[in-house]
């Protein structure tokens, strides 16, 4: 099974219903609830989410929706040592280096798959936008 680290953009997108981003988030969160790929974001996603779906809804709406996704993904730490990494990195994104670092602590993680692909340049793992990876996730099955 693919181990995916799901950038905030990407769950933005889907829980805003993003046009014309949404389906192909949709879809991966999707092969996710059918264990199919794994997902995994990092604790900092989940005070993003808020920030920004609090504008679309009332604090208890948007509370439902990051318990129904903490029981969806993996979430994983971020730490002083990853603030620290973060801090001393290439990045031109601060947050951004947040959820690298944290995705790459994960030794079993395969991609990040993030809309932001130029803000990953120095990653040292696969980058992929959700339409690049939902084909090759596609291509790859059906093998």
């Amino acid at each position: 099974m693919e181990n995916v680290f799901i950038d905030t953009d990407v769950i933005v997108d889907f829980l805003t219903d993003r046009k014309p981003f949404s389906l192909e988030s949709a879809k991966i969160l999707s092969l996710i609830d059918q264990k199919k790929i794994k997902g995994c974001v990092s604790s900092l996603s989940f005070s993003n989410l808020y920030y920004v779906l609090r504008k679309f809804g009332t604090h208890k709406k948007v509370i439902n929706s990051l318990q129904e996704l903490s029981e969806l993904v993996d979430i994983l730490k971020v730490d002083s040592e990853i603030i620290k990494s973060a801090l001393t990195s290439d990045f031109k994104d601060f947050e951004d280096s947040i959820q690298y670092f944290a995705a790459q602590e994960q030794k079993k993680v395969d991609c990040i798959i993030t809309r932001n692909i130029k803000d990953y340049k120095d990653s040292s793992l696969p980058v992929m936008t959700p339409e690049t990876f939902l084909v090759t996730f596609e291509n790859t099955a059906g093998s």
